[in-house]
């Protein structure tokens, strides 16, 4: 089998590596993906009689063996007829089930007990008349082949993985380039609110910048509480940048401390002292609680998240992604879904500055926390298929010149704000950014992570790591309604699955409220659509 990267930031020439047999297979798998996959589905096409790789969907592992068969359907149909609208049909498609052992779980118990997922993800394949060429297991630090039955070759007991970097793969990718970040609970570390029982001094802070900010949002007459509030936001966000565009200070770990608080997180001294998780709480200490509820609250209007997104590139870019990430990991419970905002405009960020797989994983968290966000879905498809950021790149400078040359600047300089015409909250514009990445994708926000520029659909987003997404009529007219009255809850319980359900509004419920589209739709070419 050939592996073909593509890497838009990368050398010209494409480097081939022919991959022999499932051990190789199961080594090249993180290289493929920039991560190691971690509770995670992976399906992998393969085109012609050598097998290159092409497009593959990545999903986590649904918990509940129920949902096993829908989603199999479900993955099997998105790669194949998306490589199929890309005019290259799949010939075969090999599996990857990922998953580390529980306490007291052995590998080979993760095995048996993923089998049953594995049969029917062969079977739906198999349906589409693409046969799965290998499906293989990788829990605690072995593989374990579901097609192989030579145990001389694959042992039932399974087989242990190549040692890091010392692989063909590992060598070949060093070589062009190609980086490993980490596992996926890592990057996603990175994204979330490091303290599992919740801040209370962050939710105490958002608390109060929502009883303010808000109203303004929404009651102010004729949009001057909106650009109030824009104003706020850019000016803020502006100085912030500058604070976090410098390097992380971090503090030196005496012998014997057992453990140093750094911001809001408590580091022990096992962990490497300038790495991501100092870098991160770092980073967190250069923030207040009122300055990120009110950047959170802010960047909930979607202008101002525009104009915002104009910090891409440049000296600012660095400062302005670490400043989302800082603020995803604030949107503490039961203030999840804000983080939908910086979650996307971390994940625009890392793709503008060529970190593909980072970005990939910010986008997906954006649509856990709102699947409808459509800044989020539209991102998504575009990094994932390969394309160049570079158009979007282009909109959002022309914007800032736009609004330069008109002699606006709030907050201070940078991105620049304009006052709406009216109360209505903006819509995503039709020459705005969203247009200049694609119109909605006719089956959904499932799309490619691609090898080649040619390549088929990638990472699936889902309403939670284990659950692939599907309609849910009932929910989603109540968010309408919900949005129509310019108010959505943020709240709620959890499924079946462990995805958060969140409520709708409705009279008497307690907590937070997001300012929202009054439900201005629009149409494109595809049908029509509502903005996110």
């Amino acid at each position: 089998m050939n592996a073909n990267h593509h890497e838009s930031h990368g050398p010209s020439t494409t480097q081939q590596i022919t991959l022999r047999g499932p051990a190789e297979l199961a080594d090249a798998l993180p290289f493929m993906l920039g991560f190691h996959p971690s509770d995670s589905v992976v399906l992998v096409a393969l085109h012609g009689e050598r097998g290159r790789f092409g497009g593959r969907v990545r999903l986590g592992i649904p918990r509940s063996p129920r949902e096993w068969a829908d989603t199999a359907e479900h993955l099997a149909e998105c790669l194949v007829e998306g490589c199929a609208r890309r005019g290259d049909r799949p010939d075969a498609i090999v599996v990857f089930l990922c998953q580390d052992p529980a306490r007291g779980e052995t590998g080979r118990r993760v095995m048996e007990r993923l089998r049953p997922f594995a049969q029917r993800l062969r079977t739906a394949c198999g349906a589409l008349d693409v046969p799965v060429l290998e499906a293989l297991c990788i829990s605690d630090g072995l593989y374990f082949s579901y097609c192989c039955p030579d145990a001389r070759c694959c042992p039932p007991d399974g087989t242990p993985l190549a040692l890091s970097g010392t692989s063909v793969m590992a060598a070949s990718a060093a070589y062009a380039g190609i980086q490993v970040r980490g596992s996926l609970k890592d990057l996603e570390a990175r994204l979330k609110p490091p303290l599992s029982g919740g801040d209370p001094t962050q939710r105490a802070a958002l608390s109060g910048a929502a009883s303010v900010l808000v109203p303004k949002i929404l009651d102010a007459p004729a949009g001057q509480g909106r650009q109030e509030v824009r104003d706020t936001t850019i000016g803020l966000a502006r100085r912030l940048i500058e604070r976090f565009s410098g390097p992380s200070e971090v503090p030196s770990v005496r012998a014997g401390d057992g453990g140093v608080p750094i911001g809001r997180v408590v580091l022990g001294d096992g962990q490497a002292r300038g790495g991501t998780a100092w870098a991160d709480a770092a980073d967190d200490a250069r923030l207040t609680p009122d300055e990120a509820a009110t950047l959170i609250l802010g960047l909930q209007d979607r202008d101002t998240r525009d104009q915002a997104a104009e910090w891409m590139e440049g000296p600012e870019a660095d400062g302005a992604l670490r400043l989302w990430r800082a603020l995803s990991r604030r949107c503490v419970a039961p203030y999840q879904e804000y983080a939908a905002a910086p979650l996307a405009l971390a994940g625009w960020v890392a793709w503008s500055l060529g970190d593909e797989p980072s970005a990939r994983v910010a986008l997906g968290l954006a649509l856990e926390a709102d699947s409808e966000y459509l800044f989020a879905r539209l991102l998504h498809q575009a990094c994932s298929e390969g394309l160049d950021p570079e158009s979007l790149r282009s909109c959002l400078r022309a914007e800032r010149d736009t609004r330069t040359a008109a002699g606006s600047r709030p907050g201070g300089g940078g991105p620049d704000g304009v006052a709406d015409q009216g109360g209505e909250v903006a819509d995503d514009r039709a020459d705005g950014p969203v247009d200049a990445l694609a119109d909605d994708p006719a089956d959904g926000p499932v799309v490619g992570l691609a090898d080649e520029p040619a390549g088929g659909p990638a990472d699936a987003p889902a309403d939670d790591r284990g659950r692939a997404p599907r309609p849910e009529e009932a929910r989603q007219a109540a968010r309408r309604t919900a949005r129509q009255a310019g108010l959505r809850a943020a709240g709620a319980g959890r499924g079946p699955s462990g995805a958060a359900r969140r409520g709708a509004a409705r009279p008497g419920a307690v907590g937070p409220t997001r300012p929202r589209s009054a439900g201005v739709r629009r149409t494109g070419r595809r049908g029509t659509r509502s903005g996110g």
